[in-house]
């Protein structure tokens, strides 16, 4: 099996949005490896040349020429990043194409965002996420070239550049609309990054999961035509964002300040020991929120989720093992017709007040 995560952009602090996601991929992907072989693919290579990460190093060198981002925070960048898209100014596609070389035949990577990717590793390190490789260079199995002729072949691609026009992605045949995925001049966006990436890639796989922004669900609708023709079954696992006081908003507009990540391990790591905040925080961030997007982030929820990942935590160490056998018989009861486990129910599993309590092993391997 293959979980692919929507990757986050290395140009702004994580949020609670971000975390979310980042909690519910860890799940599917660290319970479902007890029953199959599951592969995470996380690459931040295969998105860097898309014109929302150049644009974005083409306007620090020209704006800060060759400022120093080693001791920068996420936040200082962020604020760079949201300056950027204040800006308004689309580059021309001639200032990234030196970028984009350095990035396809190089694996370069600009220094704003190998700090950011820096902090984010210490990050997955103190919430125990798996880390799929964020400063590794991973590039996709095909090239733009390659990548357009194969989908053009497959009859899923409409490629009018010898018009003047651009590529799009073409599942007409399946009621949906065409989609543009390289610009006349060239720019790839976000879905040819994934498409020269997963058209390989996906193949070797019985089972791809998408997991992804809810907003995005119409392009994930395409890849999902798109990569079942390849042979995989495909399961899309969308996610609402966490409104902050009632609002949905990106991060390029900031509005981010007191609720990063780093903002919130430093609060919550004061009081509690960090098996507690990993615990507590997936109780929050995956079954107290859900899949949806109704509720507004609350730190006192979180904190009440901390204390039940104490008292679980409690429990757990003074119960007899239930057998390994036993945890992967509960971990099953959680797949329906899929072969990844469904996080929001495994997770919901552990609350109630007569629960049993919680297995050691589930807890250690899955949750910590």
């Amino acid at each position: 099996m293959l979980v692919a995560p929507i990757t986050i952009t290395p140009s702004k602090p994580l949020t609670p949005s971000h975390l979310k996601g980042l909690f519910w991929s860890d799940v599917i992907y660290r319970a479902t490896a007890h029953l199959a072989d599951v592969t995470y693919r996380y690459s931040h290579t295969t998105y860097h040349p898309t014109e929302q990460t150049l644009g974005f190093w083409e306007y620090l060198d020209r704006t800060h020429g060759d400022a120093d981002y080693s001791a920068l925070t996420e936040e200082e960048i962020g604020e760079l990043y949201v300056g950027y898209r204040a800006e308004g100014r689309r580059p021309a596609a001639a200032a990234l194409r030196p970028y984009a070389e350095a990035v396809e035949n190089g694996g370069w990577t600009h220094p704003a965002a190998e700090r950011v990717l820096g902090l984010w590793a210490g990050h997955y390190g103190r919430l125990g996420l798996h880390d799929p490789g964020l400063r590794e260079h991973q590039p996709p199995g095909l090239a733009l070239e390659e990548m357009i002729e194969r989908l053009v072949a497959s009859g899923m691609g409409l490629d009018q550049r010898d018009l003047g026009g651009p590529v799009y992605l073409d599942a007409t045949r399946y009621g949906l609309p065409l989609r543009q995925i390289v610009s006349p001049d060239g720019r790839p966006n976000y879905l040819a990054c994934a498409l020269r990436e997963l058209l390989p890639l996906a193949p070797r796989y019985d089972e791809v999961v998408f997991v992804y922004d809810n907003e995005l669900d119409p392009d994930y609708q395409l890849l999902e035509r798109v990569v079942a023709r390849t042979g995989p079954a495909v399961r899309r696992v969308p996610i609402g964002r966490v409104p902050i006081d009632g609002q949905i908003l990106s991060a390029r507009h900031g509005g981010w300040h007191g609720h990063t990540v780093a903002a919130l391990l430093r609060s919550l790591s004061a009081d509690h020991e960090p098996d507690v905040c990993r615990l507590g925080m997936r109780l929050y961030f995956i079954a107290t929120l859900g899949p949806g997007a109704q509720q507004s982030f609350r730190h006192d929820l979180l904190r009440q989720c901390l204390t039940r990942a104490e008292r679980l935590l409690d429990r757990a160490a003074t119960a007899p093992a239930a057998g390994h056998d036993a945890m992967l018989t509960a971990l099953g009861r959680h797949r329906r017709e899929h072969t990844y486990i469904d996080p929001y129910r495994l997770t919901s599993s552990l609350l109630g007040k007569r629960r049993p309590a919680p297995d050691r092993e589930l807890l250690s391997t899955v949750f910590l």
